[in-house]
């Protein structure tokens, strides 16, 4: 193999961020195929070894033996969901059961196994570190729930089972990504009157990116959503809505529910074998909730108040749709058109008046500000090769000292997935060096024409603080193992950092200074921004019974055997909810993407509720002491959460920063339904 293959060589660039002006598609297989190859000399050393087993001669090489497959894959899963196209999709298709072969057949090493499960044994003896110890005990964990103490045809069942999944899982995204990508409602002028300009312009740009001259709606929730809710065509937002609401099961070679059906299969089997009675038993038995019952006590609790919090809410908006002489039942495609109807009238809030407020660099600079006050991080703008002309990056320093590069990637566009996240083309760790990670937020907020700038809703600018949270957990991450850096944590902990960032956005004086009017500059008025933080529970029960539905369908799904017919069970779980007829799940199944794409979130939408509670609790703490900014706890959440990665048993993070575990009255609180 040459060296002329960018992921061979030496990266020449800022901070080592990947050359992407040098990688080409072609690049990854052969690529891939070096990693898999380097990854598997790697670990057949470390099993074969006649040393006794150590950390250092076990634990520690197979932290290095994925040097070049972590460098080949943070690039290519980046590309994957940010920047796809068809190559790279028939790619993924073929890697994702390679990927999970190569997985069983580390994880069910007997020799490896050995070594570690000697390790785990004589733990208390070894002198390790409370960290060393950490990582150890989470390397045996995931052996052993990866099969490692299976034999015989268990042991091939859960392989041939990880494997099939992961094609489902990759064929579930692919699917979904198709049915966003294609579908669109193109619309006249005329269509688009009693519509705001924002969402004019916004139309219009979607547009122009398809070569079409008007305007069109695309299934990016930065345009259906605003479309929903100012348009006054009550047709044209009921075949939005339809759509939007149908991806995934349109029949055809993109419809999802047979992937779910056989998922959810081959999940609960996949627990049996492992000694679990139910999936969902096998997935919380290591997360903060630890058991089902648990979960759903926690969504119960929050159900009943938010259920009579939307049903209150719906009264008042079947009212507003009658006034209009439309006599007809509230339907999900009615909601948010009269909820901004009746926020204009009970909070004096419009869309449109509030946009130009919280233009995307304003919001940027004020998440960067924030990250400074509480942390100390600054943020130089840098000139590297990205991956899309869309996305920029930033040197993250504190003080002198090099933190992250950090990659911004805002804007929705066709090769994109839909949704927030925040992911990493590089890890932290110190093993044999400072390494420092590469942290990419991707968003998908509507670009605005050329020379204008863009503009965000609240919410756009709440996700942008979320999902800068998460990459801040990354960035200040400072451990010496990768394995269990940054946001390497249970999932039902990995959205605290995140879900308590969004808090500072609230902040008056954060918006003081950075909610500047779009064209006078002027700071967002002293009464509209009462007005703003007024109104920020508005519509909460709509907010939480769409979410807390979901949870507690993923929750059913995984809890009993395998539904034959999902989208019955889906059908049975809500309607035993007393599910309001004009509100919807937020991810109807075929197109849940959270629990069907893989296993990350299955069994475990419920996190961002848990992390909820913490992280309502976590902010009162700054509350209390009067100083959003308070410098003795911005240290300690530092310590505490922050730059921790997993190194330690969350709950025993929590309590280093807060003193005790909160309850869930701090989350009805927060949301205005206690």
């Amino acid at each position: 193999m040459t060296m002329t293959n960018p992921f061979l060589s030496q990266w020449n660039t800022p901070f080592e961020v990947p050359p992407f002006d040098l990688i080409k598609d072609a690049h990854f297989a052969p690529a891939f195929d070096e990693a898999f190859k380097q990854s598997r000399a790697a670990v057949d050393v470390v099993a074969n070894a006649d040393d006794d087993p150590s950390f250092a001669n076990t634990i520690e090489a197979l932290e290095r033996a994925d040097a070049l497959m972590d460098r080949v894959a943070g690039v290519f899963m980046n590309l994957a969901g940010a920047n796809s196209n068809d190559a790279l999709e028939a790619l993924q298709r073929d890697l994702a059961p390679k990927w999970a072969a190569f997985n069983s057949e580390t994880m069910m090493n007997a020799k490896l196994f050995g070594r570690i499960d000697t390790l785990y044994a004589d733990r208390d003896d070894l002198g390790l570190s409370g960290e060393q110890l950490r990582v150890l005990e989470l390397y045996h964990e995931m052996f052993t729930r990866s099969g490692a103490k299976l034999v015989g045809d268990a042991r091939d069942r859960l392989a041939a089972i990880s494997q099939r999944l992961a094609e489902l899982g990759t064929a579930f995204t692919q699917n979904l990504l198709a049915d966003e990508r294609t579908w669109f409602m193109e619309l006249s002028v005329d269509d688009m009157a009693g519509c705001p300009d924002f969402l004019i312009s916004a139309a219009h740009e979607a547009a122009k990116e398809r070569d079409l001259a008007s305007h069109i709606i695309t299934l990016s929730r930065s345009l259906i959503v605003p479309f929903l809710q100012f348009s006054p065509r009550r047709d044209l937002r009921e075949l939005a809505f339809k759509a939007w609401a149908a991806r995934g099961e349109n029949g055809g070679k993109t419809d999802n529910r047979a992937i779910v059906a056989e998922t959810l299969e081959l999940r609960q089997e996949r627990a049996n074998l492992l000694g679990y009675d139910t999936f969902s038993d096998f997935k919380l038995a290591t997360e903060m909730a630890k058991t089902p019952a648990a979960v759903r006590d926690l969504l119960m609790a929050v159900w009943e108040p938010a259920k009579a919090a939307a049903n209150k809410d719906a009264e008042k908006l079947t009212k507003l749709m009658h006034a209009d002489n439309i006599q007809a039942d509230l339907a999900p495609w009615d909601w948010r058109y009269y909820a901004e109807k009746l926020r204009k009238a009970e909070h004096d809030l419009d869309e449109a008046e509030l946009k130009p407020y919280f233009q995307l660099d304003q919001m940027i600079e004020a998440a960067f500000d924030c990250a400074n006050k509480l942390f100390g991080l600054s943020f130089t703008p840098i000139d590297a090769p990205l991956y899309h002309p869309d996305a920029r990056a930033w040197e993250v320093k504190k003080g002198d000292r090099h933190m992250a590069v950090f990659i911004g990637d805002y804007f929705a566009r066709s090769s994109k997935r839909s949704g927030a996240w925040c992911s990493r083309f590089r890890s932290q760790s110190a093993l044999d060096s400072d390494v420092r990670p590469i942290t990419v937020n991707v968003c998908n907020f509507a670009k605005a024409p050329a020379g204008q700038p863009c503009l965000l809703t609240f919410d756009d600018a709440r996700t942008l603080f979320h999902e800068f949270g998460h990459a801040l957990h990354s960035m200040l991450s400072d451990v010496t193992y990768g394995f269990i850096s940054g946001t390497s944590v249970a999932r039902d902990f990995v959205e605290l950092p995140s879900q308590l960032y969004e808090h500072w956005l609230s902040v008056p004086e954060v918006l003081e200074q950075y909610a500047r009017h779009a064209d006078t500059g002027e700071v967002i008025p002293a009464e509209l921004l009462k007005r703003l933080l007024a109104a920020e529970n508005f519509d909460q029960g709509f907010a939480t019974v769409e979410y807390t539905a979901s949870a507690l369908v993923d929750l059913a799904f995984h809890t009993g055997a395998a539904p034959k017919d999902p989208m019955q069970k889906q059908a049975e779980v809500l309607d035993s909810l007393g599910m309001p007829k004009a509100i919807t799940m937020r991810h109807a199944t075929p197109h849940f993407a959270h629990v069907f794409s893989g296993d990350g979130y299955s069994s475990a939408y419920y996190s961002y509720m848990w992390s909820e509670v913490m992280d309502a609790d976590a902010f009162d703490a700054f509350r209390e002491t009067g100083n959003a900014f308070n410098p003795d706890l911005a240290k300690s959440l530092h310590d505490n959460i922050y730059s921790t990665g997993g190194s330690k048993d969350p709950e025993e993070l929590y309590i280093g920063f807060r003193g005790s575990l909160p309850k869930v009255e701090a989350l009805l609180k927060g949301r205005g339904l206690g």
